[in-house]
């Protein structure tokens, strides 16, 4: 989606870029593509040391290089869990090489899509006729393609509105099963984890991810926080139309703007990044402490950025929402209140109840526990803790890195494996990492309180 004018369209017309006529949607199916591109990883690293062994140039960034395109092709090909998983690797940039951080962000924005005729066939199984009877005009050629679903451009029939299909990919919910069965007991045995301790974790991933292909889930909760949310500044939402939706197509209004990463490279003023900024903050506080429900995905490609206004946010996607209890969203608060950082007993209590720490650890553990949860609690709960704050200053990027490296020096911490904590922190974490990183690409000045 861009803020570029539509161009004709005409339903059918061919496409320059690579097209996936199948997915690959049984697990017997996806675990020979997955061993398949493990074969050619493999290779690569044959190729890479035999070069080396005759004292012919290949960098250790040249094999990552490769590899990264090969894992992105599979990734890109088998869609559903493992492409989002990618993608949600792509929000933390120091934790995979360049070469890996690079590929996985497209998956943000645009991966090979569905052929036409899987799209014509979608719409005949859904409503038993074709999209052009039911639009004006309709672009069968994607304009975005992701994780679970594709977007494609349209025209109503009265008003000639525009319109974003998004269109579900075939299988995919299926999918979602059989590459957490396929994968589970290999993490387990490579992780030396006992199921009984991370099934909680597991479920709670599965279950958001199946909700994401539940398109009515999708459009009542869009719908639904929308209107709570009219009443905040510069956001913008698409209005649904369940009359044009099925259970594996769902149709908004085309909203304005351009991604993150387009944004920025028409060299917005800092007015207009801090309006921008502001808008997400307020949206994101509003959620947790009013409605106790998160767009639990906060990457680049779900949000669409105009300098009108001063600053206008389009919001897409609520496949992914957190619905948060409310015994988690007190916890949540109160581990970034100041006066918990302040009160070592205070502090020990929460993180008691939150289940980090338990009644089996020895004293040592206990106290090295205390000591990293209060450390990161200091920095990463810092913006929550002041009257404004300035995500574009390069010192607090820098800190929330080194931190992580510290704590990675800590022997036990490195060994540690046993999940702890509840596991509706999963997914709230996450909705804040993914926060964090968009006002620091934004460099947004904002007001938290």
């Amino acid at each position: 989606m861009d803020n570029l004018p539509p161009t004709p369209l005409v339903a059918g017309e061919g496409t320059a870029s690579r097209q996936l006529d199948s997915l690959p949607t049984t697990k017997v199916a996806r675990a020979a593509r997955f061993a398949k591109s493990g074969l050619k990883v493999g290779a690569n690293y044959v190729k890479h040391y035999a070069r080396r062994s005759v004292g012919a140039a290949s960098t250790e960034a040249d094999l990552h290089a490769a590899n990264a395109a090969e894992l992105y092709g599979t990734l890109s090909e088998m869609k559903g869990s493992v492409l989002k998983v990618a993608q949600m690797l792509a929000l933390e940039k120091k934790l995979l090489p360049p070469a890996y951080a690079d590929q996985f962000a497209q998956a943000q924005y645009q991966t090979p899509p569905l052929s036409g005729p899987l799209i014509l066939k979608t719409f005949r199984d859904a409503f038993g006729q074709s999209p052009s009877t039911l639009f004006a005009e309709f672009d069968v050629n994607a304009r975005q393609a992701a994780s679970i679903g594709q977007v494609h451009y349209a025209l109503s029939k009265a008003e000639k509105r525009p319109l974003a299909v998004k269109v579900q990919y075939p299988g995919v919910a299926d999918s979602i099963r059989s590459d957490i069965r396929l994968v589970k007991p290999i993490a387990l045995r490579v992780l030396g984890l006992d199921e009984a301790q991370v099934r909680p974790y597991l479920e709670e991933v599965e279950m958001r991810l199946l909700e994401e292909t539940d398109y009515a889930l999708e459009l009542r909760r869009g719908t639904e926080i929308a209107a709570s949310c009219t009443h905040l500044p510069h956001l913008e939402f698409a209005h649904y139309y369940p009359e044009l939706s099925a259970a594996r197509i769902l149709t908004m209004d085309w909203l304005p703007g351009q991604h993150l990463k387009e944004f920025l490279a028409t060299n917005p003023g800092p007015e207009v990044r801090n309006q921008l900024g502001q808008a997400l903050w307020d949206f994101y506080m509003f959620q947790l402490n009013m409605l106790r429900r998160v767009h639990a995905d906060p990457h680049p490609g779900n949000f669409l950025l105009r300098a009108e206004n001063g600053g206008t946010v389009g919001v897409l996607d609520f496949g992914c929402v957190k619905e948060i209890p409310a015994d988690v969203q007190r916890l949540f608060n109160a581990l970034l209140a100041p006066e918990t950082l302040a009160d070592e007993a205070r502090l020990t209590a929460l993180l008691d109840e939150t289940g980090i720490l338990r009644p089996t650890d020895s004293a040592d553990r206990r106290a090295l526990y205390a000591r990293t949860l209060r450390a990161s609690l200091e920095l990463v709960g810092r913006p929550f803790r002041q009257v404004t704050f300035d995500f574009g200053d390069p010192a607090y990027m820098a800190s929330l890195y080194a931190l992580g490296d510290d704590l990675m020096q800590e022997p036990e911490l490195r060994q540690q494996r046993e999940p702890r904590g509840s596991e509706h922190f999963i997914y709230l974490n996450r909705t804040y990492v993914g926060l964090y990183a968009l006002l620091m690409e934004l460099g947004a000045h904002i007001r938290t309180q």
